[in-house]
């Protein structure tokens, strides 16, 4: 599925202006039809799914207990 400028700024929640200059640095691959740019919205699914796995172990990292501090005493 291809979506415009508008409708992937909005896939992504970013500024039409940022897709724009993203697609003239091509970090994001895009048809120009002649009108307009085409963006094939399959593209960002790897990106988001690793995404998604990344909060999830920033969340699984936070929730992690505190370990309890080892009494190491001076031997000298």
């Amino acid at each position: 599925m291809y979506l415009s400028i508008k409708e992937t700024a909005e896939y992504l929640s970013l500024p039409a202006a940022t897709i724009e200059k993203l697609i003239q640095q091509r970090k994001i691959r895009a048809l120009f039809n002649g009108t307009e740019y085409l963006i094939n919205k399959e593209q960002f699914n790897t990106h988001l799914r690793q995404l998604e796995k990344y909060k999830q172990l920033i969340q699984d990292t936070l929730n992690e207990p505190i370990p309890e501090d080892i009494d190491v005493k001076d031997e000298d």
